[in-house]
């Protein structure tokens, strides 16, 4: 058994990184894997759309949600199964992969036939069903830290996916709910370079979720690749204020394109860094 208790997801039982593929790109690889897309699809037109402006500048797969768990159940829902037929279609238009959120257990062989990644909301870490059928699939699988959830919790939920085979599991920290008012969650930056201590998995980061506020999507996104995630997963959506879902995080395409240049240019920085820190100091002339 692995000293940190985690059987399949410690460091100590694989050192070297998990790389998980998806089509013809990959998370964790040593590149910055960008996610973007809107909350929620609202339509064909936009979602294709977007979907082009996004692919253009480098982003390298696509989101969006069609079951929308919210808070209130008079909120938009989402689009549901014609929804997910609508994103699949959008990504694969210009050859992007797909994620969106699976949040029923009887769900999760349908939504792998469009999607080639499966999100587990916040709110269902803990759905130790879901869980397991995840695993199940095989598919690729989007692991959101749960809202109040400690990092061991987290962990232990992506041994339930690890436990049945299916090694593809990328953890994403997307902020916990603190006694903080202004920002919508408080993004937990400590949890990225833990989490890389801890686990083999590729951790990625959702600034969106995180703060809950678009004008601090940038500089907490800068944050999270200079403590080391493996990639970012940001809502974006071409008339933010017409949203009808979170439209008060979600950045407008020309945003999201200024991100994703400093985003890499600081990645490759990043990456760079180490070796400059751990050369030895050139002895004084």
């Amino acid at each position: 058994m692995s000293g940190t208790g985690y059987r399949l997801a410690g460091r100590d039982i694989k050192t070297e990184h998990t790389v998980v593929k998806l089509k013809n790109c990959s998370i964790g690889g040593g590149n910055l894997f960008i996610i973007a897309g809107p909350c929620a699809v609202e339509g064909e037109e936009m979602i294709y759309e977007l979907a082009r402006l996004l692919k253009d500048m480098g982003v390298n797969m696509l989101r969006g949600g069609v079951f929308k768990p919210r808070t209130s159940p008079y909120s938009f829902q989402g689009l549901q199964w014609e929804g997910l037929k609508i994103l699949s279609g959008a990504a694969g238009s210009v050859g992007l992969p797909v994620v969106t959120e699976v949040t029923k257990i009887q769900d999760v062989e349908k939504v792998c036939r469009y999607a080639d990644m499966l999100q587990i909301g916040s709110r269902n870490m803990q759905n130790f069903g879901l869980l397991t059928e995840v695993g199940r699939s095989g598919f690729p699988v989007l692991l959101k830290r749960g809202l109040s959830s400690t990092i061991e919790e987290w962990l232990m939920a992506a041994e339930y996916i690890l436990l049945e085979g299916n090694g593809q599991v990328v953890l994403c920290e997307r902020g916990i709910r603190t006694f903080e008012l202004y920002t919508r969650n408080t993004f937990d930056i400590n949890a990225i370079p833990a989490l890389k201590s801890l686990t083999h998995l590729p951790v990625i980061a959702d600034p969106s979720h995180g703060t809950g506020r678009s004008e601090l999507v940038a500089p907490v996104s800068l944050a999270a690749v200079a403590a080391g995630a493996d990639g970012l997963m940001v809502e974006v959506h071409p008339n933010p204020g017409q949203a009808l879902s979170d439209g008060v995080q979600s950045l407008t395409p020309e945003a999201m394109k200024s991100l994703v240049q400093k985003a890499r240019n600081l990645h490759s920085m990043v990456k760079i860094a180490p070796h400059a820190i751990n050369a030895a100091p050139a002895e004084d002339e």
